[in-house]
């Protein structure tokens, strides 16, 4: 059980540096969620988002991250 404690507390300290990276960027003015690409559309009775740029950049951005822990923890 000790092994999951563990694990759990990671997983909380990844989630809120997570949080503060989304905060601090932000701050500097990157819009997530609000990025060319991104599908937005309302109508009378309906609103429809999709934030597909902002899904493709998080997506590049994990990947090269996890592929550089990858590397460091061979």
């Amino acid at each position: 059980m000790a092994g999951l404690g563990k694990l759990i507390v990671v997983i909380g300290v990844v989630i809120v540096a997570i949080g503060l990276a989304v905060m601090l960027l932000d701050r500097m003015g990157l819009p997530l969620g609000r990025l060319p690409g991104d599908i937005f559309y309302r109508g009378k009775h309906a609103t429809f988002y999709f934030p597909l740029a902002t899904s493709i950049v998080l997506s590049v951005v994990l990947s090269v991250v996890l592929y550089l822990i990858g590397r460091l923890h061979k």
